[in-house]
């Protein structure tokens, strides 16, 4: 679906998926309250749109274009938060120069909320990426990277909690694992943690001792891998309790709509991943009711 087209049309027309096992339409009449989420992931230093004559994503992209694309959103429902699932670096001469500075700047003035962080967001090394970290006025949030024995000790979050018209929205990030991915002297004493286990305490903490109404998830992991022993976005769904939606990075995979998965409580988790260089702009849409149950839409939006 094109921008224009779904400016449009009613958020409500979207992809209906229930979270709680009951379609939207079913209960649109009780919606209080309406939460819409966006977010990219590997856009890769991609400020620019493509040129028309490029033969895979002509005319797409373009961050000048995703500002604007997000401001009309937030007019239509201020309750909009907007996320990354990381990847922001590597890819254009912006980055060679610049070192991440601009793509950081730039980020700061969309507005975004929180980020995590991407294999190639260590390409200039960890010193690098602190040298960014005063350029992002937005939360870089990880669970599974130690940093406690390197200069981003301090710097990086396992969570970050928003409340937005009354909703308590717990969100953590992931990380995939550097070794064999980076250069060992750029991420030096950094520690990968086994993403599941983080996963699953860490949305118990959310869900358990913080009390949030929504928990997302920005996983840098991959969406889907042939090596089942390899963890993956959709095999982390199946683990979880209480996560409610998967912001996937790192395969570049682009999904027009969510991955509905079954939790390990039968409940419905989405997953959704836009591909990459900025191209699309995710939008899953929340609706709760009084009793903070919700129902979700979601979308991919060409920029």
């Amino acid at each position: 679906m094109n921008r224009r087209k779904f400016i449009k049309n009613t958020t409500a027309s979207s992809a209906l998926v229930g979270l709680g096992g009951l379609s939207l339409s079913s209960c649109f009449g009780d919606v209080k309250k309406h939460i819409t989420i966006l977010h990219t992931n590997d856009v890769h230093s991609h400020i620019d749109p493509f040129p028309t004559d490029h033969s895979e994503f002509p005319n797409l992209g373009g961050l000048a274009r995703r500002a604007t694309l997000v401001e009309s959103i937030r007019k239509e429902n201020p309750n909009t938060l907007l996320f990354d699932a990381g990847d922001i670096f590597q890819g254009t001469p912006y980055f060679n120069f610049y070192g991440g500075e601009l793509e950081f700047k730039l980020m700061s003035k969309l507005k975004y909320d929180a980020a995590t962080i991407g294999n190639h967001d260590f390409d200039n090394g960890i010193d690098g990426l602190l040298a960014q970290m005063p350029n992002a006025d937005f939360e870089m949030i990880n669970a599974n990277y130690d940093f406690k024995n390197t200069v981003m000790d301090g710097q990086v979050k396992p969570y970050k909690i928003y409340t937005v018209d009354g909703i308590k929205i717990g969100v953590y990030g992931l990380g995939i694992e550097l070794n064999g991915l980076v250069t060992k002297k750029l991420y030096k004493e950094t520690q990968y943690l086994e993403p599941i286990e983080i996963a699953q305490d860490t949305e118990r903490i959310l869900k358990n001792e913080e009390h949030c109404d929504l928990i997302v998830c920005l996983s840098h992991l991959g969406y889907e891998y042939k090596n089942k022993q390899k963890p993956h976005d959709l095999v982390m769904a199946a683990t979880l309790e209480y996560t409610d939606l998967i912001i996937g990075g790192h395969t570049h995979t682009f999904l027009d709509k969510p991955t509905i998965v079954e939790n390990k409580l039968g409940r419905n988790v989405l997953v959704n991943q836009v591909g990459c260089f900025g191209i699309n702009l995710g939008r899953i849409d929340f609706y709760f009711d009084g009793s903070k149950n919700s129902n979700a839409s979601g979308i991919s939006i060409n920029v």
